[in-house]
């Protein structure tokens, strides 16, 4: 692997050299697709006829951050570049730079006036606009490049190759370009698809979701609404939750996760044998939950947790009613001792609660329903405040 990725940094140089020497054509795209076969990335096409049929705009699943350099391999296109800095980094990368640094609505803009002249080369965009490893679904497409024309071409794409996964979550580009060269081979597979025209009154967001469909058919994933923003704040959850400490004889536990199959996460050892399955991050906020109240049983406060993904959500849960548990006899058992700060603050709520009615509210039923209802209330407020701190 060594062996292969020093090697392949001296033909990627000239390949590189080779590509910006010569101008687009049948030619160029032929002498640099057999150098790229060099340094084990090959490239097949599925239908080569149904490509750039009239179509003006390509529509691709996005999977790796070379996913427009494979397909202009095949065909003549362009692809915006729509973050990091404008410039030779940008350039080298095949990207193409309009000079829009403004709200997407620029964007279409200046892509409507590109697409206006026809001797400009077909434009090819992700509207997922994040990278997955396309082995569980396809992201929530952005209706912006589907405002642009009337008609896409879909262009479905497909990455494999042995012993490293394709598109680690978190990973930069020239991490991904470093693997690609360690490895062997990485494959690409393209299909190209019917082109699919604009429906009659047929609004931007219904045709990403139908061009979304079809494309998830075609590579036989699922199409989730999880947005790029999604996987933002998915990944800093990771990021936080792989800084807490575990417990003695802890460990974390393997994600086996919609997400981790979507985004292609970190790799997480298993836990230790005999040690429980469970997700880090569920055990912590279970903790957190069960600070708050801590006649809840544990399990029925990780089972919720599953499903909310939120601290709020759940204690919301529990107090209102929607979830039902019979309440523990001993409320210390199994929990470690609160720290000064932590008793502090509880017995500064249940002071706050019980004040109003002059007799302890967490051990005494109301009589009436309209104390019992005010109890509740003045309870669910302080321990809102108690677990946003």
């Amino acid at each position: 692997g060594l062996c292969l990725l020093v090697l392949r940094v001296f033909i990627g140089v000239h390949v590189f050299l080779v590509s910006c020497a010569l101008p687009d054509s049948v030619v160029r795209r032929f002498i640099v697709r057999v150098m790229c076969s060099v340094l084990g990335l090959l490239v097949r096409q599925s239908d080569p006829r149904l490509r750039g049929a009239g179509a003006r705009v390509f529509i691709a699943n996005h999977v790796t951050p070379f996913d427009h350099n494979v397909v202009s391999l095949l065909t003549s296109c362009n692809t915006p570049a729509l973050s990091g800095s404008p410039g030779f980094i940008c350039w080298s990368r095949g990207f193409m730079e309009l000079g829009v640094t403004g709200s997407r609505a620029e964007l279409v803009d200046s892509l409507k006036e590109y697409s206006a002249h026809r001797g400009n080369p077909p434009l090819l965009l992700f509207p997922e606009e994040a990278a997955t490893n396309g082995r569980a679904g396809l992201l929530r497409f952005s209706s912006w490049p589907f405002s642009i024309l009337d008609e896409v071409q879909p262009v479905a794409l497909q990455v494999r190759r042995p012993l490293v996964a394709v598109s680690v979550a978190d990973s930069s580009w020239i991490t991904e370009l470093l693997w690609t060269f360690f490895v062997p081979f990485t494959v690409y597979q393209v299909r190209w698809m019917p082109s699919v025209p604009r429906q009659a009154d047929e609004r931007s967001e219904d045709f990403a979701l139908r061009v979304q469909e079809l494309l998830a058919m075609e590579l036989g994933v699922v199409s989730t609404r999880i947005t790029a923003a999604d996987r933002t704040e998915h990944m800093k959850r990771l990021r936080h939750t792989s800084r807490l400490p575990f417990a003695p004889g802890e460990g974390p536990s393997c994600r086996t996760s919609a997400w981790a199959l979507l985004l292609g996460g970190p790799l997480v050892p298993p836990s230790p044998p005999g040690a429980a399955p469970e997700d880090v991050r569920v055990v912590a906020m279970a903790q957190q939950v069960k600070e708050v109240l801590p006649h809840v049983p544990l399990e029925v406060i990780k089972t919720d947790l599953v499903q909310t993904d939120c601290v709020d959500t759940t204690i919301a849960n529990l107090l209102e009613g929607r979830v039902p548990f019979f309440p523990e006899s001993r409320e210390t058992e199994d929990l470690p001792a609160p720290s000064t700060s932590q008793a502090a603050a509880a017995s500064g709520i249940q002071g706050s609660v019980a004040a109003p009615f002059s007799k302890p509210a967490t051990k005494q039923f109301a009589k009436s329903s309209v104390e019992r209802h005010l109890s509740l209330q003045e309870r669910k407020r302080a321990l809102y405040d108690y677990a946003r701190r």
